[in-house]
This record gives C-alpha cells, structure tokens and sequence, in this order.
C-alpha cells in the first residue's frame, strides 16, 4: 500500500472540502490515487443520502436568479435535516449553485430536470451529492419552477427576510409599455409579497379542483344540518363563496388595501399605466 503523507491529505482536502480522516481514509483505500479518492468521497455522499432517505427535510433555503434581460426567472427550494446546515456556507453556496443551475434548466417544473441540468460540465445532482458528503445530512431540491416571457409582461419574485419563503408570479400586460411602467412593476412586487403573505390555493375559482370543493362543501353542510332545510342550501353557498374569497387570487382582498380585491388592484394599475394587465400565474414556495 502506498504511503499516504499529510501533504496529499491537506490536498484532497483542500479539493473536496472533507475532514481530514475522511479524506485519508480514501486516499489508503485509493492507494493514494487522489481522483478514486475524490470518487470514494462521492460515494460516501450517495450513500449518505440513501441512508438518510426517509429523514425529514423541514429546513433550507427558497433561491430565485432572473435572467439579464429579466424575462426568465426561475425559483427552486434546497431542504435540508437541520437549521444548523442549512446556515452553513457549504449549504449556502450550494443552495446558489442551485439558483443557477434552476435558470440553466431546459424545462419548466420537475426537480429531476434540474438535478440533471448540466453547468461547467457538472450535473446539480453532483454537486448536492458532495455537499451531503460534507455535511452528513439528507438535502434534497424540493420545489422548483421556471417562468419565461412569451409575449408583454413581467415576471416579480419576492422572497421573505427568513429566505424560507418565496413567490413568483407572472403578469401578462397589452403591451410592453405597460409592463415597463413603474407603476405596474410596483403592483407586480406588492402582488407576490401579498401571495407570500396570504397563501392562496388558485388563481380563480375555476383552478380549484372539484374534490376539494366537495370536501368543503361536506364540511359545511355538517355545520349546518341542524338548520332549518329550506335554508341550508342557501348557507352552503354562501360559505362557498366565501372559501373562493379567501382562497382565490383574485378574489382576495388586497393585503395593502382590503377595501379592494387583487384583481381590482392590478386593472387599476394597468390603467394608470395606459392598458391592461392580468395574472397568467404564480407560485409560492415554503420550506418546512
């Protein structure tokens, strides 16, 4: 077996960011080969993650990069075991790597794609393994989503103080005049930060799956069996209409402005700005 020296262990962990008895470790089962030691490393990565499999990953980061020109904007989520990792720089820099490889990536949703996104000849999936071989734990990309301009519009993104939260969501205009006006780009930015606050589960009410508006309707009509019968319908509507008021977009009140709904909002923005503008679509992210 060759000798392993402390200066080939200072190297190879220099290279991959490993403890040193890891990283000497490798080197003897490479006989000091230090590219099939790099590769036992990433092996202990994969295995860690297959290890860790079922763990919970309840912390991270939300990461979001727009494109120069600002008509591509893509958002992803990097989830980890523990708040401790998730504040370390290795997580850290990983979960920028991961905003790169999100905007780098061919297709619109799927995780998958953006671990086999390809940047600098590296897979993401390559990337987060090391990671995990640093830092023990079970990482994983949990949400990812990439908006692109296919016509007049603008896309705005905001992401909480706590980086755990993030939205993004996309508006189509008449024409790019009105997507270019400051009026417009400042409602679009109050739009996500108020899709950030509120939580909504569709854009309108026609979004909202049929089973779900079902599930609610059993819930109220529970609520109300007791009441008279020629009226219980006519509740049920009403609490009806109100769940879409509550969870629709463009139904809801506007957080800035209760005495008006998102929709009202935005058409007065575009107005202002000489056109007309609507919510193609968003998404919100949370970690945890």
């Amino acid at each position: 077996m060759a000798e392993i020296s402390a200066t080939m262990v200072m190297k190879l962990r220099k290279m991959t960011g490993q403890g040193m008895m890891d990283c000497k470790r490798a080197l003897q089962e490479a006989n000091g080969d230090t590219e099939k030691a790099m590769d036992i490393l990433r092996k202990k990565g994969l295995a860690t993650l297959a290890k860790r499999a079922e763990r919970e990953t309840s912390e991270g980061l939300v990461v979001c990069k727009a494109s120069e020109d600002g008509k591509t904007v893509a958002m992803a989520t990097l989830c980890c075991e523990t708040d401790f990792v998730a504040k370390s720089d290795d997580f850290i820099a990983t979960a920028q790597a991961l905003a790169d490889y999100a905007l780098a990536c061919s297709a619109e949703k799927g995780t998958e794609n953006v671990l086999e996104t390809v940047v600098d000849d590296r897979k993401f999936s390559d990337v987060l393994t090391e990671m995990v071989s640093k830092t023990g734990e079970k990482t994983q990309v949990g949400d990812y989503a990439k908006y692109k301009l296919d016509g007049p519009g603008l896309i705005s993104i905001y992401i909480h103080f706590n980086e755990k939260v993030g939205t993004m969501v996309q508006i189509e205009t008449s024409d790019d005049n009105v997507a270019a006006a400051d009026v417009l780009k400042h409602t679009a930015s109050d739009m996500a930060m108020h899709i950030t606050a509120t939580k909504p589960l569709a854009l309108d009410k026609d979004q909202i799956d049929s089973e779900t508006i079902e599930r609610e309707k059993a819930i109220f009509a529970e609520q109300v069996k007791n009441k008279p019968a020629n009226i219980i319908e006519k509740i049920i509507e009403g609490k009806i209409r109100k769940f879409f008021a509550e969870n629709c977009l463009l139904d809801q009140p506007f957080v800035k402005d209760d005495s008006k709904s998102v929709a009202q909002v935005l058409a007065d923005a575009a107005k202002q700005a000489g056109g007309e503008a609507k919510i193609k679509r968003f998404d919100r992210f949370e970690v945890g």
